[in-house]
């Protein structure tokens, strides 16, 4: 059985996504993660590699430090 995917929200940084998972455009076309099992996504919208982290996040002044928490349930659907 393979391992879930984990998505792990850095304090002032990226998504850290680990697992086996695919990344793809908008127009389902996958990237090519050259065997990777861990990536850093952007999270502070300054990269110059989106969606892929390169820590510009540490040099704009991104400041998110985030809490899990539990959501409301989701709206019914019509």
């Amino acid at each position: 059985m393979d391992e879930p995917v984990v998505i792990t929200v850095n304090p002032n940084g990226s998504y850290r996504v680990t697992g086996n998972f695919v990344i793809k455009d908008p127009q389902g076309n996958a990237f090519d993660l050259a065997g990777r099992t861990a990536i850093g996504l952007c999270r502070c919208g300054q990269s110059s590699n989106k969606p892929f982290c390169d820590g510009t996040h540490a040099r704009c002044g991104f400041d998110s430090v985030v809490v899990a928490r539990a959501l409301p349930p989701p709206a019914p659907k019509p």
